[in-house]
């Protein structure tokens, strides 16, 4: 799910209420992480999932009864042991998971699901706390406040943690201050891709990266390969006057990833020897062993180092012996969400 919260604000503005569930804490192999979410409407539907089998069903249960009470809980799910075993529920470990009612009569629901959704779409980096249900709380809303990088526009309320940071790679986490106990849910985007060439194999790529959550940017010198028609799922398109400058403006941080696909060896040698110069997270060029060779070695000669072309994931993608262009794609996202992830990835041979 891109952006949960624009889903939920949707919902809230339609004058629909629902449960957000959102998995707090994870312990063992359970099969989704710490800061996963899944909405649960009245009529039992649902957005996004947390791991299906009997562990939403359980939750779905827990959800009716909260649409009754409108108290909200943080529960502990057990996915061990016998009745784990009997049913689909293999992965074992432990969960932590809030539910709560987001109500449409509500205005702080709507507007804060809509702030949230807006950080997200923004890609600013912002965190959500949750004062975690206490007994003076659990007949209502629980106490929330959106912090940006800004510090927010509100300021800070009084019971809020003086430990809050913005950014970073850390997951959502539960922190103890004053005798109470809040949830840090990070808002940071998910990681850009930046895709260097507009070939079939870009086509599919694009596809697949906007469908697993990563904002999605293609660039070519070649107005006509770079349009909608083509890439319906990019979140931006850019026609360059050449590859020869092709990062400038872009601001490649940590969470850019790098994709070299062009349609010649000349234009992936042009886009690696800049694409080094960034702090990108992952960069990684399309070729043969034998392509890949050559290239570094023209690097070497203009004095790139090892240390340098260490960080480069080529030939690209995990070793799943891909063939053609849509299963090359899913060899390169494969590698993609794994660096993500902070899993070392096979790479491909």
């Amino acid at each position: 799910m891109r952006n949960i919260y624009a889903e939920c604000a949707a919902l809230l503005a339609a004058g629909k209420d629902l449960i957000m569930a959102t998995i707090a804490g994870r312990k063992g192999s359970a099969p989704r992480t710490a800061g996963t979410k899944m909405l649960v409407r009245r009529d039992g539907s649902l957005t996004g999932t947390i791991g299906g089998g009997l562990l939403e069903a359980q939750v779905i249960d827990s959800a009716r009864e909260i649409f009754q009470t409108g108290r909200p809980v943080l529960r502990h799910f057990s996915l061990t042991g016998a009745t784990a075993q009997s049913t689909d529920m293999i992965c074992g470990g432990n969960l932590d998971v809030l539910l709560e009612l987001w109500s449409s009569q509500r205005q702080e629901c709507l507007e804060l699901s809509q702030k949230a959704a807006g950080c997200i779409d923004r890609r600013e980096k912002a965190c959500l706390v949750t004062r975690l249900p206490h007994g003076r709380d659990e007949a209502t809303f629980l106490p929330k406040h959106l912090v940006t990088a800004g510090g927010g526009a509100d300021g800070f309320p009084r019971w809020l943690p003086d430990q809050i940071q913005c950014g970073g790679d850390a997951g959502p986490t539960i922190i103890e201050s004053g005798g109470d106990s809040f949830l840090l849910e990070p808002l940071g985007h998910p990681g850009t891709v930046y895709i260097f060439g507009a070939g079939h194999v870009s086509q599919q790529l694009a596809l697949l990266t906007a469908m697993v959550d990563f904002r999605t940017v293609v660039l070519d010198d070649r107005a006509e390969f770079v349009c909608a028609e083509r890439f319906p799922r990019a979140d931006e398109l850019i026609v360059l006057d050449s590859f020869d400058h092709c990062l400038e403006g872009l601001n490649i941080s940590d969470d850019g990833y790098l994709v070299i696909v062009t349609r010649g060896h000349r234009h992936d040698l042009t886009v690696l020897e800049q694409a080094l110069t960034t702090p990108a997270r992952y960069i990684g060029m399309i070729g043969s062993r034998r392509k890949v060779a050559t290239l570094y070695r023209a690097l070497r000669d203009q004095g790139v180092t090892e240390e340098q072309l260490a960080r480069v994931h080529a030939p690209i993608g995990l070793a799943i012996g891909a063939e053609t262009p849509e299963e090359i794609a899913v060899s390169i996202v494969g590698e993609l969400i794994a660096v993500r992830a902070g899993v070392e990835p096979k790479a491909a041979g």
